[in-house]
């Protein structure tokens, strides 16, 4: 038995030393980058774009918590009162409530995939880029996508959404609750009894939206929302929150063929996060670190109150508005009764370069806005005052940046 052994731990010894062999048989053709050697070094800023936004100082805090296994018993617990947050904040009792680990563009490919199969017709509201990138995925996966196509800076009526309907018969219609790219809030009253109607799930993006302006899944009869982390949440990008109606479980559950993506079908995911009973099914490894984050967040929500965090919003955005015209600029969005309180858009002034201000405003003020985006770029500033920046200190800060601004850029005689 001995000489066996030993016979045995000299062939295992050879065959290691092959693959020691093995593995150190070429050289190096990329050295260690010089860059990596330096300390990280991130500059302080006011983010005052359309998103992401500055974290708030519990939930940055939240991101230095030591990590933990994303099937232990603690994470689930943490992951339950994620789900509560969101039904808090999306103002549902649905059970299907989850987390997407992916941006919003995630959550949307996630509700997309799910909910509509090969030759289903989709209607679509495209008064911005969310619902022209709603529709370019739509069409990837071989729906029939019909546009209701509205200039930037409008909303879609009911009378038009219902021609829509009755005339293109679809099984999902989108709207963008907040389109951040036009800086439009879309009212929703109404459509999810019209939807009813014509037997159309409805389907609502409200990731610029969530927690800045009244939105009431249930009441509103809103079949899937979904939602992003990053702007008025103020947690890390790269998460997303998204709800099912039981109607809309039932349409992902009887599919005919299976969703064309494996890391969004919500039948596996609804699994992971315990929306199909006590057991937990693993699916993937979940953003612990994120997640701790976002638990952060919707706390914070939750003890400032829904009502009183849309009513700061909107006092917020008033006095942003308000500033800006008394420096002599237009606002993007004629109807007051439409305008995004999260995300405000500004017509770039006559004879200047949108990006002299952008940059002029970041290198001397340290604050981030943005240009354009989509049918709206070379056109308007965006300017976020979302979540944890939503104060008339920020708004004093930016104003002062723009009017300085406008003294030293270049501009253009006409």
């Amino acid at each position: 038995m001995f000489r066996m052994l030993t016979k045995t731990s000299v062939t295992l010894g050879s065959r290691a030393a092959g693959w020691v062999r093995t593995m150190g048989s070429h050289q190096l053709l990329v050295p260690p980058p010089e860059t990596l050697s330096k300390p990280l070094s991130v500059p302080k800023r006011l983010l005052l774009g359309p998103g992401p936004s500055n974290l708030a100082p519990r939930v940055l805090a939240a991101g230095g918590l030591r990590l933990i296994g994303h099937m232990q018993k603690e994470m689930l617990q943490i992951m339950d009162e994620i789900k509560e947050g969101i039904q808090y904040v999306f103002q549902t009792r649905n059970p299907l409530t989850l987390v997407v680990s992916g941006s919003g563009h995630c959550a949307m490919e996630t509700a997309l995939f799910n909910l509509l199969e090969p030759g289903d017709s989709f209607l679509v509201g495209a008064n911005g880029i969310w619902g022209m990138r709603a529709a370019e995925m739509a069409e990837r996966i071989g729906a029939r996508v019909h546009q209701i196509i509205k200039e930037p800076g409008e909303h879609l009526t009911l009378k038009e959404v219902e021609e829509g309907l009755a005339r293109h018969k679809p099984v999902l219609l989108f709207l963008t609750h907040g389109e951040s790219s036009t800086g439009v809030m879309q009212p929703l009253d109404g459509f999810g009894e019209l939807c009813r109607r014509y037997q159309c799930l409805l389907l609502v993006d409200s990731v610029a939206s969530l927690g800045g302006v009244p939105i009431y899944m249930d009441q509103q009869g809103i079949d899937i929302l979904y939602s992003g982390s990053q702007k008025v949440l103020n947690a890390p990008p790269g998460i997303s929150l998204i709800s099912f109606s039981d109607k809309a479980k039932h349409k992902v559950y009887t599919r005919k063929t299976k969703p064309v993506s494996f890391y969004t079908d919500i039948t596996y995911l609804a699994k992971l996060w315990g929306c199909e009973g006590k057991t937990r099914v693993v699916h993937h490894t979940t953003p612990v670190i994120s997640l701790y984050c976002l638990r952060e967040s919707l706390a914070l929500i939750s003890e400032q109150g829904l009502e009183n965090c849309w009513q700061r919003h909107r006092k917020a955005a008033a006095y942003l508005h308000k500033r800006l015209q008394e420096l002599g600029l237009q606002l993007f969005v004629k109807d007051p009764a439409i305008r995004l309180p999260t995300i405000t858009t500004v017509t770039v002034p006559a004879g200047y370069n949108w990006r002299d201000i952008v940059s002029y405003v970041l290198n001397n003020f340290n604050i981030e806005i943005a240009g354009g985006l989509g049918p709206s770029e070379e056109k308007v500033l965006r300017i976020g005052l979302l979540g944890y920046n939503a104060t008339t200190e920020n708004v004093d800060l930016l104003v002062t940046a723009l009017k300085e601004a406008l003294k030293h850029c270049p501009k253009n005689k006409l």
